[in-house]
């Protein structure tokens, strides 16, 4: 398929618009597409939060600010769909739950369309697995806690590095894990500088 009509097809998905409307939010569908061909570096994430359905842009808020600095990328280039593939485990802001938390990510959106996007981004040189469900797609039985699987992110090295989410909840996270900072964060920023040379 190619991938003009992936993204059209993608972005006019509703498979989960009754699940969307039985949540608190009771939003509709709004899948955020942000990857295009000749993409370098790969950002697995989890779902688009509530501000990014609301800007029809991914990571638009304080965590896309903290992932831009962990990365050592202006915004420019964060966005570049042709050098930063953006492909969540769903497309969609899946909402909240009773208690004011977004909602996992429906394994349906996943079932539906990563193969196929994959697929048609032949080129990526490095993965960035944010958070425990891109890291369990991703890497299986090698995954286990998000602690555990970032704390041996030299055994996916260099190829994909394993990240906690960038959001402010992880603050006490990292630290709790000096080593996330002064080990890891080197290194990555360097692979995304590799990743996305010429």
């Amino acid at each position: 398929m190619p991938i003009s009509k992936l993204k059209r097809d993608l972005s006019a998905c509703t498979i989960c618009k009754d699940r969307f409307a039985a949540t608190r939010t009771r939003h509709g569908p709004r899948p955020i597409v942000w990857f295009d061909k000749g993409a370098r570096l790969l950002i697995a994430s989890q779902a688009p939060g509530a501000r990014a359905h609301d800007g029809g842009r991914p990571f638009i808020d304080p965590s896309g600010n903290r992932l831009r600095d962990w990365m050592g990328v202006d915004g420019d280039t964060f966005y570049d769909r042709s050098r930063v593939a953006i492909v969540p485990m769903a497309f969609c802001f899946p909402g909240y739950n009773a208690q004011g938390s977004d909602l996992p990510p429906p394994p349906v959106c996943a079932k539906t369309w990563r193969a196929d996007i994959l697929e048609q981004l032949p080129d990526i040189r490095l993965t960035l697995l944010i958070g425990g469900y891109a890291q369990k797609y991703h890497l299986g039985g090698d995954a286990t806690s998000v602690t555990d699987t970032v704390a041996r992110w030299r055994d996916h090295a260099p190829a994909i590095i394993p990240l906690p989410h960038p959001s402010w909840r992880n603050t006490a996270w990292i630290k709790r894990n000096p080593w996330f900072e002064t080990e890891l964060l080197p290194v990555l920023k360097s692979r995304v500088k590799e990743a996305l040379a010429p």
